[in-house]
């Protein structure tokens, strides 16, 4: 594949270039943080920060959870489901591979049961 050919690759490479981006996935990386977290610990508007995980959870990079507060309040969290990001180099081309985590049972049941089911 030749650079810029993949809309996907182009996207996470972006992704990655932004530093609020990267500030997002290294901070949420270590516990789920509402919005108004992440801008405080990223030094960033919530606006800005708000458009970035947009991004982020459009390339499947950070996952969104429902919080209740014990006041009855609703709010949202971000994790960080990167866990690796390999980019390869070789002959003219490249190749980005991207290893995510599981972050809740949900999900790790899911692709267990996807497991069992493929022929």
């Amino acid at each position: 594949m030749s650079a810029g050919q993949d809309p996907e690759e182009s996207g996470v490479i972006s992704l990655l270039d932004d530093e609020y981006a990267r500030a997002i996935l290294v901070e949420s990386s270590r516990e789920p943080l509402s919005a108004s977290a992440l801008a405080e610990r990223c030094d960033a508007s919530e606006p800005t920060i708000y458009r970035r995980i947009e991004q982020l959870r459009d390339h499947d990079l950070v996952v969104e959870q429902q919080q209740l507060d014990p006041d009855g309040h609703h709010y949202k969290t971000y994790q960080t489901r990167v866990e690796r990001v390999t980019v390869e180099i070789e002959d003219g081309e490249y190749s980005i591979d991207v290893s995510r985590r599981e972050v809740d049972a949900a999900d790790r049941f899911t692709r267990l049961f996807e497991g069992l089911t493929e022929p």
